[in-house]
C-alpha cells in the first residue's frame, strides 16, 4: 500500500473514532500514531487531510448532503460518510490531488473497507460533485 493510501485509510480512521467518541482530532491522531511508526509522507499527509476535513466539515457535510438525493446524512452508513467527507475535502481544498486519483482511491477504499455496495454509491455521489467542482468551490467562496 503507497504512502497516501495508507494515509486516506489513518484518515478515514481518525474521522470514525472523532465521529464515534467525540474526541478532539489530535487526541485521535496522537492514538493512531502512537500504536505503530509510520512514515513522514504518511504521518504528514494524515494530519493535514484530518485537520482540513475536521476544519471544514460543515461546508464538506453540506455538498456531499445537496449531492445525494432522497438521504440524510445521518442515514449514510459512518463510514461510506466519512470516505465521502475525505474525498470532497480532497477535491475541494487539495488542488494538487488529481481528480481522477480521489475518486479512484475514494472507490477502492469504499470496497475494501465498506459493504459491497459501497463503492458504486461513493462512485456517484463524487461523480456528481466532480462534473460541478467548480461550481461547488465558486458556491463555498461566496457563502
Amino acid at each position: 500500500m503507497g504512502g497516501r493510501r495508507k494515509a486516506r485509510v489513518l484518515a478515514l480512521t481518525a474521522l470514525y473514532d472523532i465521529e464515534m467518541t467525540q474526541n478532539n482530532c489530535e487526541f485521535i491522531l496522537e492514538d493512531i500514531f502512537s500504536q505503530k511508526e509510520y512514515g513522514d509522507e504518511v504521518f504528514t499527509y494524515t494530519n493535514r487531510l484530518v485537520h482540513k476535513t475536521v476544519e471544514r466539515m460543515d461546508e464538506i457535510d453540506k455538498v456531499v448532503s445537496n449531492t445525494v438525493e432522497n438521504w440524510e446524512m445521518s442515514r449514510i452508513a459512518i463510514i461510506d460518510k466519512n470516505i465521502l467527507r475525505l474525498a470532497v475535502c480532497e477535491l475541494l481544498y487539495f488542488d494538487d490531488i488529481p481528480v481522477k486519483v480521489t475518486l479512484d482511491e475514494a472507490i477502492e477504499i469504499a470496497k475494501e473497507y465498506s459493504t459491497e455496495d459501497s463503492g458504486r454509491f461513493v462512485n456517484g455521489v463524487l461523480d456528481k460533485i466532480a462534473n460541478n467542482i467548480d461550481e461547488i468551490r465558486n458556491n463555498i467562496r461566496h457563502s
